[in-house]
């Protein structure tokens, strides 16, 4: 979770990067907790909040920041789509051959290569995954969930809200023609968390800061050979995350 001003587990503001805090677990109670010692005219001043679609933290911002838009992050709705596409693949190869893959079957060699962004292609990648459609994939199945998960990007790509619907419509039309399990579940999900995918569109606010600052945290616990005091380890933690930032 990350705030603007223009607030994970670790709370990191996204203007400057600095970690504002770091509580212990990750369900609503923890975060809540961090929350109501803020004072309120700290919290009335957050703007947007960054999160990973978690309903604990969505439930905690809603207890305690309730006027704050809250952005979920764009890289864990990415692999939500990646993930539906490779729960397809797999079921499709114990559907087609009764086993799970192997190298020998497109699918399979061609697996991270089918998790690719399809624009950043080359034209040989591209030769590739068409082989890989045309001769491994009798049911159709693999490309209809390939092209769910390419509409997924291209939905997270809008500039605008009106061209987000617009993507939102095709990206419902592509699910309902896929007609699977796995393709389904993820559009249900996106649909729970259209209202903070509406405000990552419109503000670009992910947790990428956040992500970038836990490189430093597990540095910090492999030099500190395990922190037994956890105020301690949250100390070095925020010295250290408030020194990189007035740097």
């Amino acid at each position: 979770m990350a705030t603007d001003r223009t607030v994970d587990d670790d709370h990191c503001c996204l203007d400057t990067g600095q970690i504002l805090g770091v509580v212990d677990g990750r369900d609503h109670t923890g975060v809540g907790a961090w929350l109501i010692k803020r004072p309120l005219d700290w919290r009335l001043g957050v703007q947007v909040v960054a999160i990973d679609p978690s309903a604990a933290f969505r439930k905690a911002l809603r207890m305690w920041l309730p006027r704050t838009a809250e952005s979920v992050d764009h890289f864990h709705l990415i692999q939500l789509a990646n993930q539906a596409l490779t729960e397809v693949r797999q079921a499709l190869s114990h559907r087609v051959r009764g086993r799970r893959g192997r190298a020998v079957d497109p699918a399979w060699a061609h697996r991270m290569l089918l998790l690719r962004a399809g624009d950043s292609l080359s034209g040989s990648a591209r030769a590739r995954l068409e082989k890989v459609f045309a001769t491994d994939d009798p049911t159709r199945k693999l490309k209809a969930a390939w092209d769910v998960k390419e509409q997924v990007r291209t939905l997270l790509r809008t500039g605008s809200l009106e061209n987000a619907q617009l993507a939102k419509e095709k990206l419902e039309r592509l699910v309902k023609e896929s007609n699977q399990p796995e393709t389904t579940r993820m559009w249900r999900t996106l649909c729970r968390w259209w209202k903070e995918i509406e405000v990552l569109i419109v503000t670009g606010a992910t947790t990428g800061k956040v992500e970038a600052n836990k490189t430093s945290i597990k540095h910090i616990k492999r030099t500190g050979r395990g922190y037994r005091n956890p105020n301690n380890y949250r100390q070095a933690i925020l010295l250290r995350s408030a020194a990189r930032t007035t740097a």
